[in-house]
């Protein structure tokens, strides 16, 4: 076996099981290592070992894979970490509106995710690091957004197209965290609340009605900020009168975010089925922060197929023309 790509599926599956981004990262940097030795180095163990970039767990799947063997790392972790699961909505999603980098809190550069994106046989990924205000992950200066906005357009083929994004905070007021002229510049807005969650039911439903009537939201991010499992622990989600806000996402062409992240699992299925009789659009998103996290979508396409939802109502079952139709 190829130890480079023993090294690369091993971080995918860490990173599909949301485990520690630091060994998902050793893994990444150990493959990204290896390829730039000399054949002399990587065919001599003590130097191999030495190596800045290579640790006792990564050189003992090297060298497994090195003399012909499936690393015994690997093999557990094929046992472990579920597999994709494939549904009739999987199959028809053609790309994904959230996404991040390290440019945010995101673990790996753009051109990454640009690879494992293609990779799934995705038509598009769009780009959405935080913005300003959420510093704890990094969030987006104008400047920064200016900057990164031609890197991410520059990983774009012929056959798979990179979309400039951010996933913008919706503050206390209801008013978007970016300048209003960048907005108009990226391709995807995804609008998503991140703070004081616990809002009074009245002051959180004017804060979301505010950001849904905005020009430039594209997509309603993970809409009840709820964590129902997972290292971080779970958290409630935010109460707000959803017929009202799903009837203005449904007014304003806004597409409510089926986020797949297992953590999430947001919105739950009561609120689901509230923007479906709303006649709301849908997208389904990985919401992925590393690479193997983009194969999250089979989460989010098995609920709304368990929910229901016509694959027509998901954008991101839509082809590029017509999704970028939609987003502007």
């Amino acid at each position: 076996m190829d130890p480079v790509d023993a090294l690369l599926e091993i971080a995918s599956l860490l990173e599909r099981e949301r485990a520690s981004r630091y060994r998902a990262k050793a893994f990444r940097q150990a493959a990204a290592t290896l390829r730039e030795l000399p054949a002399e180095i990587i065919e001599d163990p003590t130097r191999l070992r030495a190596a800045k970039g290579i640790g006792e767990s990564t050189f003992a799947v090297i060298r497994q894979a090195q003399v012909g063997e499936v690393p015994d790392y690997l093999a557990d972790l094929r046992g472990q970490v579920a597999p994709e699961k494939t549904t009739v909505l999987r199959t028809k999603l053609r790309g994904d509106l959230h996404a991040h980098t390290d440019w945010s809190d995101g673990t790996t550069p753009i051109a990454v995710m640009a690879d494992a994106a293609r990779a799934l046989g995705h038509e598009y990924l769009a780009i959405t690091d935080h913005s300003p205000r959420l510093r704890v992950a990094r969030g987006l200066s104008a400047e920064r957004l200016r900057e990164q906005m031609p890197l991410v357009r520059a990983e774009s083929t012929d056959a798979f197209r990179m979309l400039t994004g951010i996933e913008v905070d919706i503050l206390e007021d209801g008013a978007l965290d970016q300048e209003r002229e960048l907005l108009d510049e990226v391709d995807i807005v995804v609008a998503s609340v991140h703070s004081r969650l616990r809002m009074e039911s009245r002051e959180m439903t004017r804060r979301m009605l505010t950001a849904v009537a905005h020009p430039h939201v594209n997509v309603l991010g993970h809409c009840t900020g709820r964590l129902v499992q997972g290292e971080r622990g779970t958290r409630p989600q935010s109460v707000f009168d959803a017929r009202a806000v799903f009837d203005a996402c449904a007014e304003n062409g806004v597409a409510v975010e089926i986020n797949s992240r297992p953590e999430r699992q947001d919105p739950p299925d009561d609120l689901i089925a509230i923007a479906m009789d709303a006649g709301c659009l849908f997208s389904i998103d990985s919401d992925a922060h590393a690479p193997g996290q983009l194969s999250l979508l089979d989460h989010g396409a098995e609920r709304a197929e368990k929910a229901g939802v016509p694959a027509e109502r998901i954008v991101t079952t839509w082809g590029l023309d017509r999704l970028m139709a939609w987003a502007e």
